[in-house]
């Protein structure tokens, strides 16, 4: 499985979608930004393309990853966290090399991004 997607992680994602129209699915992957020149994108999306995108069930949840970010997040665990602060999803991704104090940024190997301002 390219990434994985934990039971508290699935059970949030699946709550939120229950608001959502029929035939969202999750998109996870990458955009360039964050300080360390990568950031992660999650989100729920209904237009999918074929020729650049791949879709999979998660533990029971339709997911969409553009193809040229699986190498960059191949073997990521998404995880939900709670604490005294609140809660949110937790990305953990063998494949970042270095990642920003807030942890939504992070440089991989094979790509860098473009870092911005924090």
């Amino acid at each position: 499985m390219v990434i994985t997607i934990t039971d508290k992680a699935a059970d949030q994602v699946k709550e939120m979608m229950q608001g959502e129209e029929e035939g969202v699915r999750l998109r996870f992957g990458i955009k360039g930004g964050g300080c360390s020149g990568l950031s992660y994108s999650l989100g729920f999306e209904h237009d999918v393309n074929d020729d650049l995108d791949n879709m999979y069930d998660i533990n029971g949840i339709p997911v969409v990853i553009f193809n040229q970010d699986e190498p960059i997040i191949e073997g990521t665990t998404i995880d939900y966290k709670q604490n005294m602060m609140g809660g949110g999803f937790a990305i953990e991704n063998p494949n970042a090399i270095v990642s920003c104090g807030c942890g939504s940024s992070f440089k991989a190997k094979n790509r860098e991004g473009t870092p911005e301002n924090c």
